[in-house]
């Protein structure tokens, strides 16, 4: 399932994947495939972009029902 929640808490603080990719120390096709929901982020990494985009966990990663 794609996360465009990520990917717009990305836009809003004007960050690139790639910008994003650095702050939290992965490669931008990391972010690129978590936004496209094609990888699934250890919580460590989870927390890492919930710091660095000022979100919580269940803002960027939780998912409704």
């Amino acid at each position: 399932m794609k996360n465009l929640k990520l990917k717009a808490a990305r836009a809003a603080k004007d960050l690139s994947q790639e910008a994003l990719a650095q702050i939290v120390g992965v490669s931008r096709q990391t972010v690129n495939a978590i936004e496209k929901g094609d990888y699934n982020p250890t919580i460590r990494l989870c927390i890492a972009i919930c710091r660095a985009l000022d979100k919580t966990l269940d803002e960027l990663f939780w998912e409704e029902e």
